[in-house]
């Protein structure tokens, strides 16, 4: 499939439309012994429009055999895969500055960070692992399904970019001087973010965890995360843009997939904030365990599950926008973008006395689901998906679907009603054509706590008055088709103060969903209004 470079033509995309160099070029990485001086600063592409006379320096790493550094072609820096690949660890410090004249950082395989292992077979988690360093205005795009960046239990992520300068994660086909075949970027182009967490997983067992043989492999390309310190650091993610990620399945068959960003036993020390994912094969953010936080996170037209919660995650999450569409084809067809906006899932392993369920708290929710079945598998979209002992408490949501005639808003496996009692809406508003995917509207599964046996779905949301279900025609979205419409006379309920929640987090918000049409010139609104834009644009 090819998808249109409707990309090209948005706000966001013509500011990383960069000038051709044309061809493909294929450049070993220079090592050198440390004492020896590399000039990068050549043109070495035998391309002189859109370079640089500036001094530009690629990414470099020390090595046993010396120093390894990308190569500069007048406008990009070149990493191929003796630079990095996924049978090459870079066990020091890198960085990858913001490149001159709209140059970008080029991977051709996948960038390894830290050393990985199985410490049951003998391999030590480094103390200190090597930090992976992204400059405000970095750009780096991958050009391969193999192509993942995996930062290891001990090293570090630290891409933290601005309101005006934010990092862009996406694919090489993005630019026409990498795009050969003229596809331009879609889903799949490359593997995403995998970071690996010495955090607390479901998947391991108390008795594992106090010996140090937590080795959970992860989906998707094995390496191991998992450990005992729900406050632990793998680094920080801020002002960021995720696009045309993920893959699957892979080897292990469905379900062995990789998202736009994998989370894995990632503690309290980690942040992620101001995210954009697009247009994602799989998950845009999936969860297992640990305790890390979320804030300000906008995950468009992925294929799967907006966001995947799993194997006892126990964090916290603020401001989340998710929105479901459809991207345009070369051939003119419609591939349909969206499963699930929140596939919960309680328990991947066994819950102990050290890790219970999933039981994150979630605060200003937008959920903007369709009617349509999505392009990864046939699913219908949804704004939640309960599963697996799943425990959570999400005040200010806002839950929208206009039209339905084969899709619901919210579904509850068997397993979900397990602990259902323990899920709670509070001060939320549904505006859904189909409510529940439940055909009789009732908690009788067998598996469902006693006292919710027999009681009615709307009631269990209603939660004695506290949310309420509107029409699906109700106005809900200001003008701009994102933010609430704070002066809708449909929504009758206040939204949560938040005051009981921890403050040190949760920032108080007088609005129910994840944006207020009242807060138009906020970092906020912006970062969703352009993302948004981006979206309608492909």
């Amino acid at each position: 499939m090819k998808l249109v470079s409707l990309f090209k033509a948005s706000a966001i995309a013509s500011a990383l439309a960069l000038v051709g160099c044309g061809g493909d070029i294929n450049i070993t990485p220079t090592v050198n012994d440390n004492s020896t001086y590399t000039d990068n600063s050549v043109n070495n592409s035998n391309n002189t429009t859109g370079g640089t006379s500036e001094d530009v320096t690629c990414a470099s790493y020390e090595s046993a055999a010396g120093t390894v550094e990308g190569t500069f072609d007048g406008l990009d820096c070149l990493y191929n895969d003796s630079f990095a690949s996924k049978n090459i660890s870079i066990t020091s410090n890198i960085t990858f500055e913001e490149l001159p004249n709209g140059g970008v950082h080029k991977f051709d395989d996948a960038l390894l960070i830290g050393e990985d292992g199985d410490t049951s077979a003998g391999f030590t988690i480094p103390a200190v692992g090597p930090t992976m360093t992204v400059k405000p205005g970095a750009v780096l795009a991958f050009s391969s399904g193999e192509a993942i960046i995996r930062i290891a239990r001990g090293a570090k992520i630290q891409a933290v970019g601005t309101s005006t300068k934010p990092i862009v994660f996406t694919s090489a086909n993005a630019f026409d001087r990498f795009d050969n075949e003229g596809n331009g970027p879609l889903y799949a182009d490359w593997g995403g973010i995998i970071i690996n967490g010495k955090g607390i997983t479901d998947q391991c067992t108390d008795a594992e965890r106090a010996g140090a043989t937590c080795n959970v492999a992860s989906e998707g390309i094995t390496s191991y995360f998992g450990g005992n310190d729900n406050t632990d650091s793998s680094g920080n993610i801020k002002w960021a843009k995720i696009w045309y990620a993920g893959s699957g399945p892979r080897v292990g068959g469905e379900g062995d997939d990789l998202n736009s960003l994998t989370l894995n036993a990632v503690g309290s020390g980690s942040e992620f904030d101001y995210i954009h994912i697009h247009q994602g094969f799989d998950d845009g953010i999936e969860i297992f365990g640990g305790a890390t936080t979320l804030k300000h996170i906008v995950v468009t037209d992925t294929q799967d599950d907006s966001f995947d919660f799993d194997a006892g995650w126990q964090g916290k999450a603020q401001f989340l926008f998710i929105k479901h569409g459809s991207v345009t084809l070369s051939d003119g067809s419609i591939a349909h973008m969206g499963n699930g906006g929140f596939e919960s899932d309680g328990v991947k392993g066994a819950s102990s006395a050290e890790v219970s369920p999933s039981n994150p708290t979630v605060a200003n929710v937008t959920v903007i689901t369709s009617d349509e079945l999505s392009v990864r598998d046939g699913d219908p979209s949804t704004a939640y998906k309960f599963d697996d002992e799943f425990n959570s408490q999400i005040y200010n949501a806002l839950i929208i679907k206009t039209s339905a005639t084969q899709t619901h808003c919210i579904s509850f496996s068997s397993d979900g009603e397990k602990q259902a009692d323990k899920i709670a809406f509070h001060n939320s508003v549904m505006a859904c054509d189909s409510e529940f995917a439940d055909a009789d509207g009732t908690f009788n599964s067998g598996k469902e706590p006693a006292a919710l046996t027999g009681t009615t779905l709307t009631d269990w949301f209603d939660n004695s008055g506290a949310n309420e279900r509107i029409a699906a025609s109700a106005t809900v979205l200001a003008a701009d088709g994102f933010s609430t419409n704070t002066a809708s006379t449909d929504i009758t309920i206040s939204a949560n103060d938040l005051s009981t929640l921890d403050s040190s987090f949760f920032d108080s918000a007088a609005y129910i969903g994840a944006v207020s049409d009242q807060d138009t010139s906020s970092n906020w609104y912006k970062w969703v209004e352009a993302a948004v834009a981006a979206a309608d644009a492909d």
